[in-house]
């Protein structure tokens, strides 16, 4: 069985989908927490969620990694396994910050 037999269906996509933004929200607050421990960010003029928002939308955003590379290899099924999370994750995010940013 080939690889991309083997690994393109739905569950997998939805499993990365899931793992991605939980482990890219980790190692980009991990960051943030280092750079303000170094004193190179400073806070001012920035709104009080700015920093859990940000963060949060670039954890989303990851998932076009393995979007990419699952495209490359013409995994389609595990591609449309990723969209469903990715969905739930960008509703998510437009409860939580997004309507208080549009008004």
């Amino acid at each position: 069985m080939e690889i991309r037999e083997k690994y393109d269906r739905l569950y997998i996509g939805i499993l990365v989908g899931l793992l991605i933004p939980f482990t890219a929200y980790g190692i980009l607050l991990s960051l943030y927490d280092k750079l303000d421990a170094l004193d190179l960010l400073h806070p001012e003029g920035f709104t009080a969620t700015f920093r859990e928002r940000t963060v949060a939308l670039l954890a989303i955003v990851a998932n076009v990694i393995p979007m990419h590379f699952f495209n490359r290899r013409f995994m389609l099924s595990s591609m449309r396994g990723l969209i469903f999370p990715t969905l739930l994750y960008v509703i998510l995010w437009m409860y939580f910050y997004g309507l208080g940013l549009l008004g």
